[in-house]
Formats: structure tokens, sequence, C-alpha cells
């Protein structure tokens, strides 16, 4: 499992260098992967799009995509599109690694 925290906006401009940046770290093997959305400002439809795509990447190797730490506006959005049915959205980054786990961090972003 690796931690990856992302800061700033997920944006037009940023969401392909956090989508690559995902999926590289998928590549990598790592199969779990916990997005800390802490320091994330704003995230737009093609931020969505990036995590959507890294989901389905991860998903197809039978990995998945979990957030923490995502702010109540930004799980509006999640919930508004559905896409909260699709991503499990976790209070805290210990919530989304789970017990026992000794997670890899990276930043992102």
């Amino acid at each position: 499992m690796a931690v990856i925290k992302v800061a700033g906006e997920i944006d037009l401009r940023t969401a392909r260098t956090v989508r690559t940046g995902l999926v590289d770290v998928a590549e990598a093997g790592f199969r779990r992967i916990v997005v800390d959305f802490e320091q994330v400002r704003f995230c737009d439809a093609t931020g969505l799009g990036a995590l959507v795509a890294a989901h389905n990447r991860l998903h197809a190797d039978g990995g998945e995509l979990r957030l923490a730490r995502v702010k109540a506006a930004q799980r509006r959005i999640f919930q508004i599109t559905g896409l909260d049915r699709l991503f499990t959205l976790h209070e805290s980054v210990e919530d989304a690694v789970g017990e026992g786990r000794t997670p890899t961090a990276s930043p992102l972003g």
C-alpha cells in the first residue's frame, strides 16, 4: 500500500500529472493506493476524471484507490456525481490504510 499526498488544485492544469503519478505508483507494484486530500484546495471535473482513470487502472489489476481527508465541500461533489459509490472516502489516512498495515508515503502535486 502507498499513501500519496496531493497538494493544491486538481484541475485541467494538473490532472494529467496526478493521473500519471498515480498510475506510475501502480506500475511500481502498489495495488492499494491512498490519496491524502488534506492539502487539496480544489478538485474539478478534470481532476475527478484523473482519479477515475487511476481507479480503473488499479481495479483492472485487482487493486483499489482510497481517498482520505476529503473536505466536506469536496465530499459533496463526490456525492453529487455518484463517485462516492466508486471511491471509499475515509476521515483519516489511518482509517484508509487500515489496521496492521505500514504504508509507503510520497508527495504528488
